[in-house]
């Protein structure tokens, strides 16, 4: 087992590694359902859940349908309200809420008017305005893999590189996912000195979209419930155990769920088109020397 940060972040498979739960939570707070983009039914989750003996955060792309319905339907396993918000300007947000009402309020007020076509891909609101809207509840807003996706800039940690976004917005979360699943070692180490460098808390998820990634990545605390977990992770008292995926895993996890964008590839196609015609313009401002990377 490498550790990064001596006692709060570790890489291992976190269900072979003996650890003393006793009063300890251990929470997958990045799994996805078929409410999103995931051929995984709630039941199934749940079951899987319980299988390997952990708690979830079900945070479905810019829904919470399948959040809410897992709580309803488990009162003995550990569910944290959740959603993954999808910006316009790139980065995605892990929404963490300690009561269920107010993650659909949330999802009422702020979100569902918002959402596009394509209903997975980015919402029609900045990341500032995400933010902004959220910090009316009692919630936790964690960056989701921060230099995260591939050729996208779905990362507010990547898209801050690029001079896409301005630096300030890092310090408005209250925490960085430190250990993705979906990422590359060197890219969650990156997120560890990301979270150090702006003394922000740290999640850890397994970003799953099967059964089989559900517990990758597992995020520790001390707590007995929503409130005492969340609590944890906002006091910095928590630590994060996980793995990331082969390039064989996730092959076999794009081949999965690339049928259910089928439907939106138009919509799809005319967001990304969207997305990116600012950062080429921040691209070429950059270049001139007009554009600052400030407040």
């Amino acid at each position: 087992m490498e550790v990064t940060e001596p006692g709060r972040i570790s890489f291992g498979d976190p269900l072979s590694i003996d650890v003393d739960l006793e009063g300890i939570r251990r929470v997958d707070m990045h799994c996805h359902t078929d409410h999103s983009d995931a051929p995984v039914k709630v039941s199934d989750a749940l079951r899987e859940a319980e299988r390997k003996n952990i708690g979830i955060a079900i945070t479905d792309h810019n829904q919470v349908s399948g959040s809410i319905l897992a709580i309803k339907s488990a009162p003995s396993t550990l569910v944290i309200p959740g959603i993954e918000v999808s910006a316009l300007d790139g980065p995605h947000i892990l929404i963490y809420f300690y009561q269920p009402g107010d993650l659909q309020a949330f999802y009422t007020t702020a979100i569902e008017r918002k959402r596009q076509r394509s209903p997975y891909l980015a919402i029609r609101s900045s990341t500032q305005e995400i933010l902004d809207q959220a910090s009316g509840y009692a919630c936790i807003c964690s960056a989701a893999h921060p230099y995260g996706y591939l050729l996208f800039n779905k990362g507010i940690g990547r898209c801050v590189e690029r001079m896409y976004l301005k630096e300030a917005l890092i310090s408005r979360f209250g925490a960085l996912e430190v250990i993705s699943g979906g990422m590359q070692r060197f890219e969650n180490i990156r997120a560890v000195e990301l979270a150090d460098k702006y003394d922000l808390g740290i999640t850890g998820g397994s970003d799953a979209h099967l059964l089989r990634d559900y517990g990758g990545v597992l995020t520790y605390a001390y707590s007995e419930d929503v409130e005492e977990f969340l609590d944890a992770v906002r006091k910095q008292q928590n630590f994060v155990i996980g793995k990331e995926r082969n390039l064989m895993e996730k092959s076999l996890m794009g081949a999965l769920i690339a049928p259910r964008y089928l439907p939106f590839l138009i919509p799809s196609i005319a967001i990304h088109y969207e997305q990116n015609v600012p950062r080429i313009k921040k691209f070429f401002l950059k270049k001139t020397g007009r554009w600052k990377n400030e407040p």
